[in-house]
């Protein structure tokens, strides 16, 4: 009988992996397995305990993270799925502080393959202990140790095959359990039959579980000595060693079988049960170290009809309803209601332990990420990912009573996603959504409408283009307006000149002789930097000299009002003169892609008017590259769909601002075009 690692305690496993793995209806396979759920649901069907959001089921794809907790051999679990489009990555990476492991969902198809890397680097880089399941493997095609070295180029650490399968024309009926030496056959929605091992596999199976104890005696002396001395290790041993070196990170147990059969899903259960280390293992790993205070870690929160619950792990402690939590910033929040959660479903509760994962009530203006004490103590901030901007969108509200309420709305969106950001510019005039991608911010602007009651339009973000001067030039103005009382009278005479790239607007006082009077002055500059929010052709001027040379005034009509609109005429007049030109945004773009999408790539600089500077391999992610070029930022709106529809999804980027760069010709012609008709 395989030994358990630690004692009993609630498990908190993730799982993760690409779309179309199947991890929702994993989780369903689960609840069915357990007793959970009486009656197991389907995503086509749209009656899963996970994705019940409207949003979701549209789409039948998980939009945001389900949880549920069921027990298995009286054991508690609470499984994560998190959502496998790659826009939703950001709630794959906020709930990773607080799992004791994570099941990695894979198909058995060699080509999509790279589709796992942005797990598996995360969580090899975080030291989180992981399983690869892979599903549907009654539709494999290939040979499973073919699919395990295309597998493997994908991983940093060593994958542990665990069952070999049973192949019976072309089709895998069953498995060998390689640590337990027993055959099972698969029976659909029913628990697996022990067989007796063919002489056909027989061989297969000895190589297979020797080439298994090899890679754990790689990190095991004793086990290495037992092997050259061709003795069997004890099975205790064996499963002791499974358990230690998946608690440590060293290896990647894969396991196998197909959630909508239910086949091998309760071998899953038995090696998560047997071999997921406890919550204490997981405190320790992000540095928590309670002294006998209560810690809970935050992983996302939902804001619904009944108000807002934050999805929480019990790191240490016992935590009571009605608790009084420190945040570390300072403040106290008081617990308003623990919930087990199952899907939308929630079971009220009176206290939480250690290892639990539980729903939260009213912990107003706690944010995802935030880890809570029992007592003011010191405890480290933990770092989790946050995701680059890489799409993004210009939204208005249909009625416009109702932007006051958009932002409320937006706030609480943001603190269900944090990877949604919500911007607002002024010299632009718009407002804007930014994210993750299409799809990312098609569900957010459905949220507004379906939660918040809240109709808005989107179209492409506007492009901060600038404008600048390319000569020198010289301008007289003068206001004079008589009335019945006082008149008004200004008088002055500029000289303009271009300035460096990136200077700015420099105002020089040139004046002598008091021909405009000191308090004067500053109204002069007033009025030109008035004009320089709209130039001759349309936007904001920049890099510019003016300088207020000469001029004249009346004692008595004279004004800064009258100034201010004297230096504006002279503005308009004499900036046409000046060979105005436009500039655009240039922005320094990192392209992150695995390299046989590198040439590619460089295609897509191109095409999009960018100059390439080099590539070279991304830090830390072999078979990856990074492409640095300097790129337009009119062409980048949509950069990311191509580079996901180039690379199975998986390519990214990162962009800052660089220069601003003279652009003329039709663009700019279209550029000044579409501005003035829009104005």
């Amino acid at each position: 009988m395989p030994k358990k690692n630690g004692g009993s305690g609630p498990r908190a496993v993730a799982l993760v992996g690409p779309y179309g793995s199947g991890k929702t209806t994993l989780l369903e396979s689960i609840l069915a397995v357990t007793g959970a759920i009486q009656r197991k649901g389907s995503v086509p069907q749209k009656n899963t305990v996970g994705d019940a959001s409207p949003e979701a089921r549209a789409r039948q794809m998980s939009v945001e993270l389900n949880c549920a907790t069921t027990k298995y051999l009286d054991e508690g679990f609470t499984f994560l799925d998190c959502p496998g489009s790659i826009e939703f990555l950001q709630d794959t990476l906020n709930v990773l502080p607080g799992i004791d492991t994570a099941v990695v969902v894979c198909e058995p198809e060699p080509a999509k393959a790279q589709m796992l890397k942005p797990y598996l680097k995360r969580l090899a880089d975080k030291g989180i202990p992981h399983f690869l399941f892979i599903n549907k493997i009654d539709k494999a095609s290939g040979n499973v140790r073919d699919l395990l070295a295309v597998l493997q180029e994908q991983s940093d650490k060593p994958l542990l095959m665990r069952q070999l399968p049973i192949i019976e024309n072309g089709i895998a009926t069953g498995f060998v359990d390689l640590a337990l030496e027993r055959a099972f056959v698969y029976r659909e929605h029913a628990e697996s039959k022990v067989v007796d091992l063919s002489d056909g596999i027989k061989d297969e199976e000895k190589q297979a579980r020797f080439s298994m104890l090899e890679k754990l005696a790689d990190y095991d002396e004793h086990l290495m000595e037992e092997l050259l001395s061709d003795i069997e290790p004890p099975r205790d041993e064996i499963f002791d060693d499974l358990s230690k070196e998946l608690a440590e990170g060293l290896v990647v147990p894969v396991l196998m079988g197909s959630a909508e059969k239910d086949n091998g899903i309760r071998r899953l259960l038995k090696a998560l049960r047997h071999e997921t280390p406890e919550v204490t293992a997981a405190a320790g790993r992000i540095g928590l170290k309670a002294n006998g205070e209560t810690v809970v870690q935050v992983l996302k929160t939902y804001n619904g009809a009944h108000g807002k619950l934050s999805l929480a792990r019990v790191m240490a402690g016992t935590l009571r309803d009605g608790a009084i939590l420190h945040r570390q910033d300072g403040g106290d929040v008081r617990v308003g209601g623990i919930f087990a959660l199952k899907g939308d479903a929630q079971t009220k509760l009176g206290e939480a332990r250690a290892g639990d994962t539980v729903a939260l009530g009213r912990l107003e203006g706690v944010m995802t990420g935030e880890t809570l004490a029992s007592a003011a103590i010191s405890w480290p901030r933990i770092g989790i990912e946050q995701l680059p901007v890489v799409y993004s969108l210009a939204i208005e509200t249909t009625d416009r009573k109702d932007e006051v309420k958009l932002t409320a709305a937006i706030h609480k969106l943001q603190e269900e996603d944090p990877s949604l950001h919500f911007q607002q510019d002024p010299e632009l005039q718009q407002m804007a959504l930014a994210g993750q991608g299409e799809i990312h911010l098609k569900v957010a602007v459905e949220k507004l409408a379906s939660k918040y009651g809240l109709k808005v339009n989107t179209h492409p973000t506007k492009v901060p283009y600038k404008e600048t001067i390319r000569r020198p030039g010289k301008q007289h103005g003068r206001h004079k307006r008589q009335t019945g009382g006082h008149g008004q009278f200004g008088d002055v005479h500029i000289e303009i000149r271009p300035l460096p790239r990136g200077s700015g607007f420099v105002f020089e006082d040139q004046i002598k002789g008091g021909v405009v009077p000191r308090q004067f002055i500053p109204s002069v500059e007033k009025g030109i930097i008035d004009y320089l929010k709209q130039g001759p052709l349309g936007f904001p001027v920049v890099d510019v000299a003016v300088a207020l040379v000469d001029g004249s005034y009346h004692t008595v009509d004279s004004s800064d009002a009258a100034f201010q609109t004297a230096a504006r005429i002279a503005m308009t007049e004499g900036m046409p003169n000046c060979s105005p030109v436009l500039l655009e945004p240039v922005m320094h773009v990192k392209i992150h892609v695995p390299n046989d999408a590198t040439a590619k790539v460089n295609g897509v600089v191109s095409a999009r008017r960018g100059q390439l500077l080099g590539y070279d391999a991304r830090p830390g992610w072999k078979g990856w590259d990074t492409v640095e070029a300097k790129i337009p930022m009119s062409e980048l709106h949509n950069l990311i769909i191509e580079l996901r529809s180039l690379t199975q999804g998986v390519g990214t980027y990162e962009m800052a601002f660089d220069h601003l760069a003279e652009l003329t010709g039709k663009l700019a012609e279209q550029v000044v075009a579409t501005h003035k008709a829009a104005a």
